[in-house]
């Protein structure tokens, strides 16, 4: 449909840490589908080139960038590879998250600080690289990819990363307020149980992957997990001239876990 025909896009977490489809891979495929020029961003060089090879064989535009959201000068460096492809920037998705098991008593400072820096400050650093451009052309679609886990308690404890997603969720909306007067448009995603390799390499990787699926999908009201594509259609809309007058919103994709 060409929703994104001429927008430039970077997709930060563009890789996928196994096989199948992780949510930053989906969406940057998908982005491609509908006419954006990708940059496909990532640590892992050959999980970036990888998606971007895929969008290539479909006959889009993608190149790649390996980076550290981790790194200060990571942000710089999106935005110049951005500059030096296409001249600037339209759309920032940023997908990167880690998950480190722990309650309060069993988070120690330093895995506290780790999810942080990649949840958190790694996505102050993009979007304080891209806003200058953006608001010099008056125009642009931030995403933020969160979680459900920001605002539904699991049965399990993960806080650090709980509490790392729900600032995201300000980020977004404190991004939204300040350059709502430039056009300059943010939202964030809170996806649910959603099937991705991320899951089974990280968050459980002892139980036997059809009971660990069965199992989820048994949480949800729908009766399945979501998929990446169900994450990337939703950023899709947040992304493009559909969602034009909406900013500032948490839109949750969960099959109705917190209907």
């Amino acid at each position: 449909m060409n929703r994104l025909a001429g927008k430039r896009a970077a997709i930060i977490g563009a890789g996928s840490v196994g096989e199948g489809w992780g949510n930053g891979k989906a969406t940057a495929a998908l982005f491609a589908r509908e006419g954006a020029s990708l940059l496909c961003v990532d640590r892992n060089q050959d999980a970036a080139e990888a998606t971007a090879e895929l969008i290539r064989s479909e006959g889009g535009t993608a190149e790649v960038l390996a980076a550290d959201v981790t790194d200060h000068e990571a942000g710089a460096q999106v935005m110049a590879r951005m500059q030096a492809l296409w001249g600037g920037i339209d759309i920032l998705d940023y997908n990167v998250g880690i998950s480190q098991a722990g309650g309060v008593l069993d988070t120690d400072d330093e895995a506290w600080a780790r999810v942080f820096d990649i949840n958190l400050t790694g996505a102050m650093r993009m979007v304080r690289a891209v806003l200058p451009a953006m608001r010099a052309q008056k125009s642009g679609a931030i995403v933020f990819v969160s979680s459900l886990a920001a605002v539904y308690s699991a049965p399990y404890s993960y806080v650090s990363y709980e509490v790392s997603k729900m600032g995201l969720v300000r980020l977004a909306r404190s991004v939204a307020r300040e350059n709502a007067p430039y056009q300059i448009r943010s939202n964030v995603l809170l996806p649910g149980v959603i099937d991705t390799p991320h899951v089974t390499a990280f968050v459980d990787g002892e139980t036997d992957p059809a009971t660990l699926a069965a199992n989820r999908a048994a949480m949800v009201p729908m009766g399945r997990q979501g998929t990446a594509w169900d994450v990337a259609r939703a950023a899709l809309f947040l992304a493009s001239e559909e969602a034009a007058y909406i900013t500032g919103v948490e839109l949750r994709v969960d099959g109705g876990l917190t209907a």
